[in-house]
């Protein structure tokens, strides 16, 4: 009977897959190499939980992962299955609790962003800029196109020598760093991961800056301009409102708020579910309706730049430089944390490739600005 089961899901996965062109054990690249017949039971019952997890346990590649990737989210074919179990339980969890309070909040520190920061030292450019760059007027290379990224939020909130600036979310302290270099404001910087807060204030070592491991919900005092560059993915749903009142009160009067996030193309009310137990735990992307709703009547929107088909050129340029850089990192890490790596950058590049989900800067002021705002793009 066990044999007729692995008959049927292995019928099932081939003929979805055929539905994007793909096939089991096919030539080309974006096709699937097998090598365990668990794969097909594991996926049928986990959804993108199985899919992952599978790929990690070496169950099964591709040549191309993106590639995979994009043929699957630009198909649809996460739609033809009937929604897991694991999906089912993301859902309940982010209903009876708010998974990014206080507390949560500092669990994507941990097992993200503190994993280690020779990892991304590797991964990332020179400014370690972990967010989507601007592959715009003619950037040649991964340093050039984080630069002109940092440099049109600059402009894109009219950053003047002697403004104080707050970034909620800093990173490793990219922005507030290039900020002050090239525009001559002091900063403020906060991150709830340590890791990222102590080489932070070593790489901004000498400027005005201060870098606060601190949470976005403590914050009181007022800017001349505020910015939050890929950390709005970890606010919830639940706190989208409270966020923005945050920046309401620390928003002088003409001041102006650029928000940075990953976005979603509809409404949901939790993550992926293999990206939250292994990535980014508790994290989740907002939609249109739902950074309105949170806005409304706090703040006026001025500007709204979809930038999001930049990002599948980042994250295959951070691949490029995380496996160049694998023969010196993986005393450190194992073989399972590079398919995991991988699977995460790559699945991700296929579906902003796939334009599943996209990059949203979206510039706000309190009270709408006098006369005609410029979007410096």
């Amino acid at each position: 009977m066990s044999s007729i089961i692995k008959n049927k899901a292995e019928q099932t996965i081939s003929e979805v897959l055929a539905l994007a062109d793909i096939s089991i054990n096919g030539p080309r690249p974006w096709d699937i190499q097998v090598h365990s017949p668990e794969f097909y039971n594991h996926l049928l019952c986990n959804g993108s939980l199985g899919l992952g997890e599978s790929y990690m346990a070496g169950w099964w590649d591709a040549v191309a992962l993106d590639q995979f990737f994009f043929r699957i989210l630009r198909g649809g074919l996460e739609q033809k299955l009937r929604k897991s179990r694991a999906a089912i339980l993301c859902g309940i969890k982010a209903t009876l609790s708010n998974c990014q309070n206080k507390k949560k909040a500092l669990e994507v520190g941990k097992k993200h962003y503190d994993v280690g920061n020779d990892l991304f030292e590797s991964m990332l450019d020179k400014h370690m800029t972990y967010s989507c760059a601007y592959w715009q007027n003619g950037a040649h290379d991964l340093t050039a196109a984080q630069e002109a990224k940092l440099d049109l939020i600059c402009r894109k909130v009219e950053l003047e020598p002697g403004m104080r600036v707050l970034d909620i979310g800093c990173g490793w302290g990219s922005f507030v760093r290039y900020a002050a270099q090239n525009y001559g404001v002091e900063a403020v910087g906060v991150t709830i991961s340590t890791e990222q807060a102590k080489l932070a204030r070593t790489r901004c070592a000498g400027l005005p800056i201060d870098i606060r491991l601190q949470d976005y919900r403590d914050l009181s005092e007022q800017f001349d301009a505020i910015v939050s560059v890929g950390m709005f993915e970890h606010v919830g749903y639940k706190n989208y409102r409270q966020f923005m009142q945050v920046v309401n009160r620390c928003l002088k009067p003409e001041a102006l708020f650029l928000l940075h996030t990953i976005a979603s193309n509809k409404s949901s009310y939790h993550g992926d579910p293999w990206l939250d137990k292994y990535i980014f735990p508790n994290g989740m992307l907002p939609s249109i309706e739902q950074v309105g709703k949170a806005s409304e009547q706090l703040l006026v929107m001025e500007d709204w730049h979809n930038m999001g088909v930049h990002y599948d050129k980042t994250l295959t340029s951070w691949f490029a430089n995380f496996d160049r850089s694998w023969p010196k990192l993986k005393d450190r890490y194992n073989d399972t944390f590079y398919r995991m790596w991988k699977y995460y950058l790559l699945s991700v590049a296929g579906a902003f490739r796939a334009r599943k989900i996209q990059v949203w800067q979206v510039v706000l002021s309190q009270n709408g600005r006098l006369g005609s705002y410029q979007s410096h793009r």
